[in-house]
């Protein structure tokens, strides 16, 4: 549904302008999505690799289409959209760095070539060896000015994809009660993901109870505890629809809250809505994260709001630029982005809220439908 082309056109333009002569794109990154429409495997939990797995990815040169250069394993087992005709394929007994280099040197002069961030180091060494008066630059520089900027077709679906998880927790809320497991609500939430369509879940999806009956922090993520009354219980996760990511969060009480409780879930959702109130098109993202966290500390919490306000969203789970103190990026009409304050205070009280917010030209919208009225069970 995208025009590929189009897409390189842009790079290539901006390629021009930063004096890259040559970018090299690893297999499986969502930059090669991005730029040629190549799928991206569901990530494991350790590395699927091949003999000569360091040349997978894919040479892109302002006057030629994308080169793929591929092991055989790749080509054979792992290439569900078939396989490109300008692609080399390395087969285990050949010689990697020969293939691999003929490639490379066949775009002629070479003065700075970009990569992923995300290369492996070996096929950096290699283009070092193959380019030895080159300079190496982060072609995530120039491929995220554009990959930040979505368009109306990427924000439709990215729209199915928080829809998607908002209904999944609307299926779920009621069985937030005592009794049910953590594991019992997570493996519920990943099987309805990807039963109404979501290709897998966009990270590890997390359910957790925090509150005075425990010490447990938010990094303790295991999900065998039973549910307790007097714990508010969180949950992280994300679907995939067509390689578009959301990032979804909510907290739901087991029993009658308490005073403190209360508080805690009404300032967080008042930090979301004034940092969705500070969304306009030239704002820093430093700025929406200073109003979020703003509403926290002068709530008296702000000890316990311990991360960033957020990050942008799209191809990755996690993309820049970032919503936090550091990131002085001005936002632009088309950049997404979640919002999720949150105050992680361990032995005493758990509440954090997140949501996909679109820049538009009149501010901030949110995308995502559920409620953020309090709930409890």
């Amino acid at each position: 549904m995208f025009d590929y082309k189009a897409r390189r056109v842009k790079l290539y333009a901006l390629m021009q302008e930063r004096g890259i002569d040559l970018i090299f794109l690893p297999k499986h990154s969502a930059d090669l999505d991005y730029l040629t429409g190549t799928e991206r495997r569901v990530v494991t939990f350790g590395n699927v690799a091949y003999t000569h797995h360091w040349v997978a990815g894919a040479f892109l040169h302002p006057k030629s289409d994308p080169h793929f250069v591929l092991p055989r394993m790749i080509v054979e087992f792992d290439s569900p959209n078939g396989v490109d005709t300008n692609t080399t394929t390395v087969s285990e007994s050949d010689d990697a760095f020969a293939k691999f280099s003929k490639v490379a040197k066949s775009f002629g002069q070479v003065k700075r070539i970009a990569v992923s961030a995300r290369t492996w180091s070996e096929t950096v060494i290699n283009l070092m060896k193959v380019f030895p008066k080159a300079e190496i630059v982060n072609a995530e520089e120039v491929v995220n000015r554009l990959r930040r900027i979505k368009t109306a077709d990427e924000i439709a679906l990215m729209t199915r994809a928080c829809h998607l998880v908002d209904g999944v927790l609307d299926n779920v809320k009621d069985k937030v009660i005592l009794g049910t497991t953590e594991l019992d609500l997570k493996s519920e939430i990943n099987f309805q993901m990807n039963n109404l369509g979501s290709k897998t879940e966009s990270f590890d999806t997390a359910v957790w109870s925090m509150g005075p009956k425990n010490s447990r922090d938010a990094s303790d993520r295991r999900t065998s505890n039973p549910l307790i009354d007097g714990m508010g219980v969180s949950f992280d996760f994300g679907s995939v629809i067509n390689g578009y990511c959301s990032d979804f969060g909510r907290t739901i009480y087991v029993g009658d809250p308490s005073a403190e409780y209360e508080k805690v879930y009404q300032l967080v959702m008042a930090a979301q809505a004034a940092g969705i109130a500070a969304v306009k098109p030239g704002v820093l993202a430093s700025e929406v994260h200073k109003a979020t966290r703003d509403v926290i500390v002068e709530g008296g919490y702000g000890d316990w709001f311990r991360h960033r306000t957020g990050h942008c969203i799209g191809l990755d789970v996690h993309e820049l630029p970032y919503i936090s103190e550091e990131d002085h990026t001005p936002l632009e009409v088309g950049m997404t982005f979640t919002i999720e304050p949150s105050v992680f205070w361990p032995g005493r009280v758990g509440v954090r809220v997140e949501d996909i917010i679109v820049v538009e030209e009149n501010g901030g919208r949110k995308i995502n439908e559920f409620t953020t009225e309090l709930l409890a069970n």
